[in-house]
């Protein structure tokens, strides 16, 4: 989603970037490029005008041309800036872990809304799992009678979450959420996610709905679910929710499409609501909590080491965390280890969505052929160590010419594929037995 944005503003700034000095024709030129860019994505025009406006005083205030860096320092203007629009400070889970809570979720029909209420149940158990926390007791319920399914549909997603669901024996929409509630305080159930009917557009009816609804279930959190590829029109729905029924935050799924960045910068500058959450994909685990400091930095294409880290801790297992470490420090690493390895890397998504994280990867160019090729010899190496044996696997050097033509054939690849795959996991042993040596390595720590 936030790709173009990516890419224009590393073009705008890599010019600037170590610049010893900055003029005010050069300044210009550049924020009318930064305007050109927020217009391109989408972004509502009162809010691009308001950006730059704001941008121009800090450029003024800071009295940018007589600093020693000139160009580094425009450019933590503009990171700030969008920051602030972003909405400056994530409050993504506190509602989550902190205290007993019903959390009512709405939206309109087809934006993700009942899938993404079992994210949220599997991402309140992964956080609070990785803090160390007891998990909390998590109750998933629908007063959605108008789309057929809908509520076994959410049956189905509180299974797989393994959180617990109810279905009301009332059809009355108001009555099965007094039943509902009812059922999770008699029950002392610690977190509610209630989800409701949807429509395919505002309406009246929709909304009086929501707001009995909203008087008799007295939620703590309320959250508003938006489809990013609905583009402006989202921040219409946004304000006609807002006004009629009120609500913490927002949630934009589909962030996986070719949809462009304007829906994050308007709902968060215009309607002063924080982003909590961005959603892709159908599967559980496909949500991210929201963070403005880091979604501007990797706009400006310097990465996000953290939120990869944190992909981590979620993504792959406690134990395969701490046997690649044991393997790291010991200064062991057999082709096991390494095929472990890639499946680590497969589970935290595709090449390019990893890359997407590493500072100065985004903005360098990288074609999408070579990051397709790099995929498929990951692939390729994995099929070739899952057709060696075990005494092969632990000692590479047994890899002789009729033992590499037998393990060429069962994984379907030549030779050569072997040869470049040993050669690559010798340059990876000498890595590990640096790490040895350096004893400081930890790559899942995030302290």
């Amino acid at each position: 989603m936030f790709d173009f944005l990516t890419e224009k503003f590393s073009s705008v700034f890599s010019r600037l970037t170590g610049q010893r000095y900055l003029t005010e024709t050069n300044i210009a030129q550049t924020l009318e490029k930064v305007h050109e860019a927020l217009i391109e994505a989408d972004v509502p025009f009162s809010t691009v005008n308001a950006f730059i406006e704001q941008l121009k005083q800090e450029v003024v205030g800071k009295k940018v041309l007589t600093t020693l860096n000139p160009g580094e320092q425009f450019i933590k203007l503009v990171h700030d800036k969008l920051v602030s629009f972003l909405g400056a400070v994530p409050g993504n889970d506190q509602f989550l872990f902190n205290k007993k809570s019903t959390v009512l979720v709405m939206g309109l029909q087809g934006s993700g809304k009942t899938t993404t209420i079992g994210k949220l149940a599997h991402y309140a158990l992964q956080t609070a799992h990785m803090r160390k926390q007891p998990a909390p007791k998590i109750l998933c319920a629908s007063v959605d009678y108008y789309r057929p399914a809908a509520i076994d549909q959410l049956e189905i997603l509180a299974n797989k979450a393994r959180v617990s669901f109810y279905r009301a024996q009332s059809t009355d929409v108001v009555q099965a959420a007094q039943e509902i509630v009812h059922f999770f305080k008699q029950h002392e159930y610690t977190l509610l996610f209630l989800d409701t009917a949807g429509r395919l557009h505002i309406d009246n009816n929709l909304l009086a709905e929501l707001k009995e609804i909203n008087q008799v279930v007295q939620p703590n959190t309320t959250l508003l679910v938006l489809d990013a590829m609905t583009g402006q029109e989202s921040l219409r729905v946004a304000q006609a929710f807002d006004q009629a029924v009120g609500f913490t935050g927002g949630i934009l799924t589909k962030i996986d499409s070719e949809t462009r960045a304007g829906v994050a910068f308007g709902f968060c500058f215009e309607l002063k609501k924080p982003l909590l959450f961005v959603g892709s994909g159908e599967k559980l685990d496909e949500l991210e909590a929201f963070h403005p400091n880091r979604m501007a930095t990797r706009m400006l294409g310097m990465g996000d080491v953290q939120s990869l880290l944190e992909k981590a801790q979620h993504k792959i297992k406690q134990v395969d965390q701490e046997n690649l470490e044991k393997s790291l420090k010991n200064g062991v690493f057999t082709l096991d280890d390494f095929a472990k390895q890639i499946d680590m890397m497969n589970s935290l998504g595709s090449f390019s969505q990893v890359l997407k994280y590493i500072p100065g990867v985004s903005g360098a160019g990288i074609k999408q052929e070579a990051i397709s090729q790099g995929e498929s010899q990951m692939k390729q190496f994995r099929a070739v160590i899952n057709s060696m044996t075990r005494k092969e696997r632990l000692n590479h050097r047994l890899l002789d010419g009729s033992r590499k033509q037998r393990v060429a054939k069962g994984a379907g690849v030549p030779v050569s594929v072997i040869n470049i795959l040993i050669d690559r996991f010798e340059q990876m042993q000498q890595f590990v037995k640096l790490v040895k040596k350096s004893g400081k390595f930890s790559p899942f720590n995030l302290r």
